[in-house]
C-alpha cells in the first residue's frame, strides 16, 4: 500500500518531467499575441498645440476619436538547432479560444503568419482574467499554446494630467512609474510604442517601440522577461523628435504564457494584454 501511495504521489511529477522533456525536444514553435487598445479621444486643440480647451467636453465637438481595436496574431513554424531562425508553416488551421467560448479563426497571411482583428469580426474580444488558447492544426496534429489570467488595463496617472495631455520638450526623455502588482503576483510585462499624430488626425509610423517583432525576439523574451518588468519605465528622447507634435504613447501590459501541448517547443511564447494610452504634445 505504501508503495502504491508513493507512486501516486510521484506520478504527476513524472508526467510533468516527461512533458517538459517532450517540449524541449519539440521542433514546432508558436509565437502569438492578443492585444487590445481602447478608443482614444484626442482634442483638436492638442493636435493644434493649444490649451486643452474643450478637450473631453460633453458635446465631443472638439475631439478626434481613434477607435479601439483588438488584434490576434500567431506565427507557427518549425526550428532546427538552439538558435536557428524559425521557418513558417503554411496551410495550418489556426484559432484563438477563450476558455469554453467559441473559437475565433485566424486568417492565413503567408510565411506561417495568421491573424485577425476586431474590425473584421465581432467575435474577437478581449476579457481580463481569461485563459486564451492559441491552437494550430496541421496534418491532423494539434498544437496548443496558452496564456492564463489575462491582465486588466494598468492605470498610469502620469499619462493623464489635468490639462488632458502631457506637455514635454522635443527630444526629451520621459519616465513614469508603474503601479505595484497585486500581492504574490509578478508584475506583468510592459511594452511601449510611440506614434506621431498629424493635425489632420492621421497616425504616422512609430518613432519608438521596445516590443519584440520577430519570432526570434519573442523566443529571446522567454529567456529574459525581467527587463520588461521594471517598476520605472523610461522612454528615450529620440521617441519625441519633433517640436509642436502630438504623439500617442501606448503602454501594453501583457501576461506571458507558453507551450501547452507536448509537441510544441518549450520556448514558445504567447502574450495577452491590454493598453493604456497617453496623449503627449511637444513644445
Amino acid at each position: 500500500m505504501s508503495a502504491v501511495a508513493a507512486v501516486s504521489l510521484l506520478s504527476p511529477l513524472a508526467c510533468d518531467i516527461e512533458k517538459t522533456g517532450n517540449q524541449l525536444a519539440a521542433d514546432h514553435v508558436m509565437v502569438g499575441t492578443l492585444l487590445a487598445t481602447p478608443q482614444v479621444d484626442v482634442s483638436t486643440s492638442a493636435l493644434a498645440g493649444y490649451d486643452a480647451g474643450t478637450y473631453g467636453g460633453p458635446d465631443g465637438g472638439d475631439v478626434v476619436s481613434f477607435p479601439g481595436e483588438t488584434a490576434a496574431f500567431l506565427f507557427f513554424g518549425t526550428k532546427s538547432g538552439e538558435n536557428s531562425q524559425p521557418e513558417g508553416l503554411a496551410g495550418a488551421t489556426v484559432t484563438l479560444q477563450a476558455g469554453s467560448a467559441a473559437a475565433v479563426p485566424l486568417n492565413a497571411q503567408g510565411g506561417g503568419s495568421y491573424g485577425v482583428t476586431s474590425s473584421s469580426t465581432d467575435a474577437l474580444t478581449y476579457a481580463s482574467g481569461a485563459t486564451y488558447s492559441f491552437i494550430a492544426t496541421q496534418g491532423g496534429t494539434r498544437y496548443e499554446a496558452q496564456v492564463k489570467d489575462s491582465p486588466t488595463k494598468e492605470a498610469l496617472p502620469a499619462f493623464h494630467p489635468p490639462e488632458g495631455f502631457v506637455r514635454i520638450a522635443a527630444n526629451t526623455a520621459f519616465s513614469f512609474d508603474r503601479p505595484a502588482p497585486p500581492a504574490n503576483q509578478d508584475r506583468t510585462l510592459g511594452f511601449v510604442t510611440v506614434v506621431p499624430v498629424g493635425s489632420d488626425g492621421q497616425k504616422g509610423e512609430p518613432t519608438y517601440s521596445n516590443a519584440p517583432t520577430t519570432p526570434v525576439e519573442f523566443l529571446q523574451l522567454a529567456a529574459v522577461p525581467q527587463a520588461y518588468r521594471e517598476a520605472r519605465v523610461t522612454i528615450p528622447a529620440t521617441a519625441f523628435p519633433n517640436p509642436r507634435q502630438t504623439y500617442l504613447v501606448i503602454f501594453q501590459a501583457v501576461r506571458m504564457g507558453g507551450a501547452e501541448s507536448d509537441n510544441l517547443f518549450l520556448g514558445s511564447v504567447v502574450l495577452a494584454g491590454t493598453s493604456e494610452v497617453g496623449i503627449f504634445r511637444t513644445n
